[in-house]
């Protein structure tokens, strides 16, 4: 039997099983091949088991008795404490990692799990090589264009097919090898709509485990005005002023005709803090 304050687990690619305080539940009912530690609270311990391996009316029995139910961690995180949220991103984070590494890049022998979940060693004992858990680093920004001359300051916002209709977002996109967060910035904001950027600053950043990314926010100063959208990149791309984001509705706001970014990404702290220095200088 293992105790575990709040155990997540997996059907299918999304779907975390979240269990009320100290439930105890046998690993192996679980069939999952094992599960991760996650930490103590309170001198608790707290696991992590992948259910995807089991068909879903046989994972519900797992955690029905212990009051557990299902639910996508992209709705309910936001409705969590910060604690609670975090804890689920790493769950969820560790597990997909887990999923992807069940063989060595190396020699293609399986691997088995060491150090409570937090490595992977490949069972070739010619091999024997140690994968970690990795994280994709992924710039996110908030594109600003200075008022001047009585024109108000606005912002770059875009959305893709992916969104919600009439969501629209920061842009953001992936930093290549050998190159700087800065350069990973200007590349992106260039590549997708044109735009070209003359300074970068940092915000902020969060973990986003969809699958297995770190979200690093900047705020880049436009030094270009025209906008190039690149379909296969985006569906539209426009310049906003705070009074036009006053108008907009939330995320999940289905009769809004604009939508900002989700309350609980850093996508929608980097619009807010925006917002706030333009209502400061208003």
């Amino acid at each position: 039997m293992v105790a575990a304050r709040c155990a997540l687990s997996e059907v299918r690619d999304s779907l975390p099983s979240i269990l009320p305080p100290a439930p105890l539940l046998d690993p192996s009912a679980t069939d999952s091949g094992g599960w991760v530690f996650l930490g103590l609270d309170g001198g608790i311990p707290i696991f992590a088991s992948d259910l995807s391996v089991m068909e879903e009316e046989a994972a519900l029995a797992v955690v029905a008795p212990a009051g557990g139910t299902f639910a996508d961690l992209r709705r309910v995180g936001g409705a969590t404490s910060m604690d609670d949220a975090a804890l689920m991103a790493y769950a969820r984070g560790m597990l997909t990692w887990h999923r992807r590494q069940r063989f060595c890049g190396s020699c293609g022998t399986a691997t088995r799990t060491g150090q409570g979940g937090h490595v992977r060693i490949c069972t070739n004992p010619d091999c024997g090589t140690h994968i970690f858990p990795r994280t994709d680093p992924a710039v996110i920004m908030l594109v600003e264009l200075p008022g001047s001359a009585g024109e108000p300051a606005r912002c770059l916002l875009a959305r893709h097919a992916r969104l919600p209709r009439g969501a629209h977002s920061t842009l953001a996109g992936f930093v290549e090898p050998g190159e700087s967060l800065e350069e990973a910035v200007a590349r992106e904001v260039m590549e997708e709509t044109g735009v070209r950027v003359e300074s970068v600053a940092y915000r902020g950043s969060q973990p986003w485990p969809f699958p297995s990314s770190l979200m690093i926010g900047f705020r880049a100063r436009a030094g270009s005005v025209r906008i190039e959208v690149d379909p296969e990149e985006l569906e539209e791309a426009r310049w906003f002023t705070a009074a036009d984001l006053a108008g907009f509705g939330e995320w999940d706001d289905d009769a809004a005709e604009f939508r900002l970014p989700r309350r609980d990404s850093i996508a929608r702290a980097l619009v807010n803090d925006w917002l706030q220095e333009q209502g400061s200088a208003g």
